[in-house]
């Protein structure tokens, strides 16, 4: 899975005249092998927009699709769920999460059988407040089904690296990451700050690259999807995934630098 994604939370949620730069956004994801689309019910028109955007675009199977339920009682799942399927305008869905873990034991067992009968390829969970994490780590050590986790993960909110992260690894689920830039906060504590001069050495050149690359070096990591509209930060963001990774001493340092601003 190519390491760096886009998420559609609000950037997407838009009426065909903001098409032109999120058709651009796409297009950067795609020339750059990233491939990871990540929508939801809850995100308004971003899911519609996403099927249109990527049809229209000549390279609609170039992309993993990723969506969700977000609803209660099984009935009102799974026609939620076709309701998704028909606005990305797919057949199969890559990956179908449980967002934010409502009603999940239901969901889980209607998600199991569309995986069964090829509707869908992976099941997931996802969360974005610390406070999930400690639920997450329960669910996927009790449910042999999860393929994939999506939680909350940045320089600023590290709560996952004390169990979470080392969790998902030791059961082979696959982590997604979102909020890596907390909403834009950290580069309010950035702003008008240079970055270090070793970064540079590292392949980092820029704020938003130094705050995924230290994400996407966790070994347990598979998938950052920060959100954008805007082309020029969708190709800052892609080219986190290229070059080395920090090692356990680079992201010390990292950690340190950023805790002395």
């Amino acid at each position: 899975m190519p390491v760096v994604g886009v998420g559609t939370w609000q950037t997407f949620d838009v009426e065909s005249s903001g098409y032109g730069p999120l058709k651009e956004v796409l297009s950067i994801l795609n020339q750059n092998g990233g491939s990871v689309i990540d929508s939801s019910p809850m995100y308004g028109r971003s899911e519609s927009v996403v099927g249109t955007l990527t049809k229209n675009s000549g390279s609609a199977d170039d992309y993993f699709y990723a969506t969700k339920v977000w609803t209660t009682g099984k009935s009102s799942g799974i026609e939620q769920m076709q309701q998704s399927f028909h606005q990305m305008r797919r057949k199969t869905m890559d990956l179908m999460q449980i967002h934010n873990l409502v009603d999940w034991k239901t969901h889980l067992n209607t998600l199991k059988a569309m995986k069964e009968e090829g509707k869908i390829r992976y099941i997931g969970l996802t969360h974005y407040t610390d406070s999930s994490h400690s639920k997450l780590e329960e669910i996927i050590s009790k449910e042999s089904a999860i393929d994939f986790i999506q939680f909350n993960y940045s320089l600023e909110s590290r709560n996952a690296e004390k169990r979470l992260l080392n969790a998902a690894r030791d059961k082979g689920v696959a982590v997604i990451i979102n909020r890596p830039y907390e909403g834009g906060s950290v580069f309010g504590r950035v702003r008008g700050k240079s970055l270090p001069d070793w970064a540079e050495e590292h392949g980092i050149n820029s704020w938003g690259q130094f705050f995924l690359k230290y994400i996407l070096s966790h070994p347990s990591v598979n998938c950052v999807i920060p959100g954008t509209d805007k082309p020029h930060h969708m190709l800052d963001n892609v080219k986190a995934g290229f070059g080395t990774l920090p090692d356990a001493s680079f992201r010390k340092q990292m950690v340190e630098y950023y805790g002395k601003i």
